[in-house]
């Protein structure tokens, strides 16, 4: 179990030293789980380390939605003052994710 946790800290700070040096508008982890892809793809299949602890972390995975929920109820009062905002944010958001997709989609796809 250790070995596989030290791999994936391992990418993790790889992706942080990245961000710090060289790609500073993307996120550590986000060039972190980039760099564990193509490590991955490369290799072909996950170890048997990283397996196992990637398997007890989905194992475990609501216990991270607890922080969020505690925020939603902590900010409850700000969130209710500005529902219309955050809805209207949501709804318009949605709409924009789904025409976007679909245009990449219509540029893409093959033409009969």
């Amino acid at each position: 179990m250790i070995p596989g946790l030290v791999q994936l800290f391992i990418f993790q700070a790889l992706g942080e030293l990245l961000s710090k040096f060289a790609l500073p508008f993307i996120p550590g982890p986000v060039l972190g789980l980039v760099l564990l892809l193509a490590f991955l793809s490369l290799r072909g299949h996950v170890p048997a380390a990283m397996d196992l602890v990637g398997s007890s972390i989905l194992q475990h995975l609501g216990l991270l939605f607890i922080p969020a929920s505690v925020g939603v109820v902590l900010y409850l009062p700000v969130l209710r003052a500005n529902a219309w905002a955050i809805s209207a944010a949501l709804v318009i958001s949605v709409l924009a994710t789904v025409a976007v997709t679909a245009l990449v989609l219509k540029l893409l796809a093959p033409k009969d």
